[in-house]
């Protein structure tokens, strides 16, 4: 792949590697004489209820405890809270996960939590009547999406390239943020060309009418899972109970997901989001088809991270051999089936 320019270098994130290493002392330490802590912090995402939140409801944890410190739209800034000792895990798209551990992060992805599937998948989504029709079209325009420097951004680049875009021409694409839950408005007010929406945004916004896709994820790299949760490497040692409790519970949680009929799923989400008191709008969650996650119960492999490792080298963004996908991640704390 072509290289780009620095303004869609996918993330700068060799300062937050290199506080990381020295900041990972804050992350939840064992309690006194050894004691592995029984809560977990976390961001969570408004009106979405995540796979741990699930796994705790459904009683997958035991006594291990979540605790909500806010919520987040951005992947890459969730793993780097989780990283700096904010949270004790976060998650985002593998390639975010590959830039912060080539940077000096200790951390490693132990479970995938979301995917691509025929169901779920984000969608480049143009009016109905934009003149905009192929990728060279979408210079000079702006498309919208909820963080920078991650999966949307990422998908965006490989179409733009895929359709013989120079370097230059795609840097006269602009990708902006703009919030999920803001996504459709913005679009059909016309303050932005494109907008990428996925899962219940998307459907809802489908039902509207009045949109059509220009592409998707699904269409560039069919069915594969795309994000990784991830913990400290210092609380992997110092919390394996808990680790292992917590991975074998997410891993439980995408496995009833996966084989409970979908009305049972977004009722139990819904009563999750009306229980937790948060002031949430509820309606999108009708739209919930499945969690994309390829592998049974979210177990990681190489190829999963390989295809960002070439993508990030070919950018230059980090170099070749800098890492290999047996550093980024493991499934020991992974006890599902077994």
């Amino acid at each position: 792949m072509a290289s780009i320019t620095s303004r869609r270098k996918f993330l700068a994130l060799a300062a937050v590697g290199a506080a990381s290493a020295a900041c990972g002392r804050a992350t939840a330490d064992g309690g006194p004489g050894g004691q592995e802590t029984r809560k977990l912090r976390y961001q969570g995402w408004a009106g979405q209820v995540t796979l741990p939140e699930l796994a705790e409801d459904l009683g997958y944890f035991g006594e291990v405890k979540l605790e909500w410190v806010g919520n987040t739209i951005s992947g890459p800034q969730d793993i780097q809270s989780a990283a700096t000792g904010q949270t004790d895990f976060g998650g985002a798209f593998n390639g975010a996960v590959v830039k912060l551990i080539a940077a000096g992060a200790p951390v490693k992805a132990v479970i995938s939590y979301y995917g691509v599937d025929e169901f779920t998948y984000s969608g480049y989504y143009v009016l109905a009547d934009s003149p905009i029709r192929s990728a060279r079209d979408l210079q000079g325009k702006k498309v919208g999406m909820n963080t920078l420097g991650a999966h949307s951004e990422a998908m965006l680049d490989i179409y733009l390239q895929r359709n013989g875009l120079s370097a230059a021409e795609i840097a006269k694409v602009e990708p902006i943020v703009i919030p999920p839950v803001n996504g459709e408005q913005t679009l059909r007010q016309k303050q932005i060309e494109v907008s990428v929406l996925g899962g219940v945004l998307r459907d809802k916004a489908l039902a509207g009418g009045g949109i059509r896709p220009l592409f998707s994820d699904f269409d560039l790299l069919g069915k594969f899972s795309a994000g990784t949760f991830v913990l400290t490497n210092r609380f992997l040692k110092q919390n394996p109970e808990t680790s292992r409790i917590f991975v074998t519970g997410v891993a439980r949680a995408i496995e009833w997901a996966r084989s409970t009929p979908r009305e049972q799923v977004i009722a139990r989400s819904t009563e999750i989001i009306k229980k937790r008191g948060r002031n949430e709008d509820v309606a999108s969650l009708q739209y919930w088809r499945s969690t994309g996650v390829a592998e049974t119960g979210g177990r990681v492999n190489d190829q999963e991270f390989q295809l960002w490792i070439d993508w990030l080298v070919a950018h230059g963004d980090i170099k070749a051999g800098q890492v290999r996908p047996a550093d980024l991640y493991t499934n020991e704390f992974n006890k599902y089936g077994g």
